[in-house]
């Protein structure tokens, strides 16, 4: 049997559950196509103590057990054979047979689990911000690598400023495993939600052009509830000193939910996302104004749930088709429309959001591409 070595963000920062599915879509995709899999997240905890006895490492175990895969997966403590999960002398022996590594925004960097491993492919999910950051001096441990993927499907081409860096882009669409997602009971309550930070991390400028984070984007659709009798609910980690924005989104009539009991684990985010009526997805502005062609592994879900999505746009719809099921916006008057088509007709934009996951998310269609790209055919 074929192996393969994911690596990713799955529990240094626990209860992020649409994290954790990012990551599980690769693996529980891949297992799908015949390969043995081996999770494998490298994190140094901010203080010291066992290893086994944080946070992180309860979140991690927890979600080991639910997927089955005890025996193949391992938390380890960056620089030392410090592991949860397989051992660190067991998880060394498999690397050293597995074909291949899909090393999500680079985590594992332990040069004795990788050097080995003939096809080291990095694995870009944060597009603009990594290139911006490799390109201003800081290290973003591309270098292990020796292929390099994106879901930026704009990367490379002429509709986007993103410095390239001389790597050869290879674009993918976020993966979804449909038969871990099926279509939702019902319409749901009705609502456009959504899960995400408000702020992810630091903003990034090039050219004079800020790149920034959603809330950079949010607060220019600030008045969108105030537009639309639709109800508008937002899972949305956010800290409680952003005092102006935060009178703004209640002034403004959005419902704000606890983003832990709403989206804290796997399980709790699956619910929350087929618990709604469609997504409201608003992007970062980085992602926005570099035309990335940017799409979301949780629109992923939402679609593959049988929810319709209206995202803000990114460039995403030179790929990807828009109209029905999924919907694109610019502008505010182009939310309050897109809002409206989808509640004017809310079976038919739900029946087409599932056969878009069908016909473009399905993990199997997804990683096999990927896979042939890669020189590894599933």
């Amino acid at each position: 049997m074929k192996r393969v070595v994911v690596s990713g963000m799955v529990a240094a920062d626990p209860f992020q559950g649409g994290a954790s599915w990012a990551v599980l879509q690769y693996v529980l995709g891949l297992e799908r196509l015949g390969w043995e899999v081996l999770l494998v997240e490298e994190w140094e905890p901010p203080t010291g103590g066992p290893l086994a006895r944080t946070r992180s490492a309860g979140y991690f175990i927890d979600i080991v057990r639910a997927f089955g895969l005890e025996d193949r997966a391992a938390l380890l403590r960056t620089g030392s054979d410090e592991a949860v999960g397989l051992g660190y002398a067991a998880l060394r022996a498999r690397c050293r047979d597995a074909e291949l590594l899909l090393n999500i925004s680079g985590i594992l960097t332990d040069p004795d689990l990788i050097e080995d491993i003939p096809v080291r492919a990095y694995v870009d999910l944060d597009p603009v911000f990594n290139q911006f950051w490799q390109e201003s001096g800081i290290d973003m441990r591309f270098a292990a690598h020796n292929r390099f993927v994106t879901v930026g499907q704009s990367l490379g081409t002429p509709a986007c400023p993103v410095p390239t860096l001389g790597l050869d882009w290879i674009p993918t669409l976020p993966p979804v495993v449909l038969q871990r997602w099926p279509v939702a009971d019902g319409p749901g309550d009705g609502s456009f939600t959504s899960v995400g930070n408000w702020r992810g991390y630091g903003s990034v400028e090039h050219e004079g052009v800020q790149y920034g984070q959603r809330v950079h984007s949010m607060r220019n659709f600030m008045e969108l509830p105030r537009r639309s009798d639709a109800r508008f609910r937002l899972a949305l980690a956010i800290h409680s000193g952003e005092r102006s924005d935060l009178e703004a989104i209640a002034a403004n009539g959005w419902e704000l939910v606890d983003p832990v009991e709403a989206a804290g684990t796997p399980v709790r985010y699956q619910r929350f996302i087929q618990g709604s009526g469609a997504e409201l997805g608003i992007a970062k502005s980085g992602y926005v104004l570099a035309r990335s062609g940017w799409f979301s592994d949780r629109s992923a879900c939402y679609l593959a749930s049988g929810r319709p999505v209206l995202a803000q746009e990114t460039g995403f719809s030179r790929f990807l088709p828009v109209g029905e099921g999924l919907l694109s916006f610019e502008t505010v008057d182009d939310a309050v429309a897109g809002v409206e088509s989808i509640r004017s007709d809310y079976g038919r934009h739900a029946r087409r959001a599932r056969q878009l996951a069908e016909e473009l998310l399905d993990s199997d269609r997804v990683l096999s591409a990927l896979l042939d790209r890669l020189g590894k055919a599933a």
